[in-house]
């Protein structure tokens, strides 16, 4: 297995993998286009740089008959092989998801054909609600598992004897991966790349998807405002935006009360009470979001990031991300803030560094 660009004269030959992808009438497009890009881009990236002479991936589409398969957009997808005309051993078989559950499970046939490669590939990989096809297949008892955070309480449910964590985005246990909701079979995706060919690589990709290439957080983890957007005090949502909009200033709790005219303690029970979150713990997302556009968009030095959004010093703000996000500042910008040019290995020649980050922006 190579797991570097390396530098030579001629391109080296490496591993092919084939990727074999499910496809049945409802499924989530995304939960397959989404991991078939990351995959692509590899290969575009990976040839196209001189690192390697042919694409690292190919890839065979699944389905119960060859021809058109429609997806739960409309959109219609090609598969050119049925699932019994395997001849070629997989190192890898995605199971996408759907919006509608039975759509993943109304083909027994795909059902047997799935839990019968699982001993024949390498990595068995659902995305979002396919992962109700390999509890149906009776792959995942006594496993850890993820799904969409939706369906969690039915396939809970449903499959007692599957050890799932709602809140992951993905995760592996054994030769098995499950991950979360839709994109984050982009996510999970990344991670196989990384184990194929090194972080630098995948690192590369992610930044050109515009993506981390491993996302802070659970699934769970929306924005640090969904929750408090549902506020219907009038009052609150003007403070809420005056917050966003000024980091920077004296935020604490008693100056806040007294720009909605409340008593400290009065402003801190009803904003707990409309917004689901404490003042101090709002204005705490609200900076760590204002730090996060610094940190991804200016050249800011990290002290100066902490002053511009409220933090006063970079220790505080460093504490705030790790307990928030589980990534420091200087990760963060590491991951996401960059541009591509600045993330080449330090394996691989300038040229070809170069070419790759070329070829991934064309």
């Amino acid at each position: 297995m190579t797991h570097r660009l390396e530098s030579r004269t001629q391109a080296p030959q490496a591993v092919v993998r084939t990727i074999g992808i499910v496809a049945f009438d409802g499924l989530e497009l995304l939960d397959l286009t989404g991991p078939m890009d990351v995959f692509g881009m590899a290969n575009a990236g990976l040839v196209g740089s001189g690192a390697i002479a042919e694409p690292a991936y190919r890839f065979r589409v699944f389905a119960r008959t060859p021809g058109l398969v429609t997806t739960s957009c409309g959109l219609k997808l090609h598969a050119d092989t049925a699932y019994g005309e395997l001849f070629e051993d997989l190192d890898t078989l995605l199971v996408p998801g759907a919006p509608d559950v039975g759509a993943v499970l109304a083909d027994p046939a795909l059902r047997d054909w799935v839990g019968a490669m699982h001993g024949r590939v390498k990595r068995l990989v659902s995305v979002c609600t396919g992962a109700f096809l390999l509890a149906q297949a009776g792959l995942l008892n006594g496993r850890r598992a993820t799904t969409h955070w939706a369906f969690c309480e039915r396939f809970s449910r449903e499959y007692p004897a599957v050890r799932l964590e709602p809140d992951r985005i993905f995760l592996r246990d054994g030769s098995i991966y499950t991950s979360g909701g839709i994109t984050s079979g982009i996510d999970l995706a990344l991670s196989l790349l990384e184990e194929d060919w090194g972080r630098e690589t995948a690192l590369l990709v992610a930044r050109y998807m515009v993506v981390f290439l491993k996302r802070p957080g659970g699934q769970t983890q929306f924005s640090g405002y969904l929750a408090s957007e549902a506020t219907q005090h009038p009052d609150l949502r003007a403070l809420q935006v005056w917050i966003m909009e000024n980091p920077a200033e004296d935020l604490r709790n008693e100056a806040l009360a007294e720009r909605v005219a409340m008593s400290p303690r009065n402003f801190a029970r009803v904003f707990q009470t409309e917004t689901g979150m404490t003042p101090a713990k709002f204005v705490e997302k609200a900076r760590i979001d204002a730090a996060r556009h610094y940190l991804g968009s200016s050249e800011y030095r990290i002290e100066t990031v902490a002053a511009v959004a409220g933090f006063g010093d970079a220790e505080r703000m460093r504490r705030a991300f790790v307990r928030n996000l589980g990534v420091s500042p200087q990760d963060y910008r590491e991951r996401f803030g960059r541009p591509i040019a600045a993330a080449v290995p330090p394996v691989m020649t300038e040229s070809r560094a170069a070419t790759l980050a070329a070829v991934l922006k064309h």
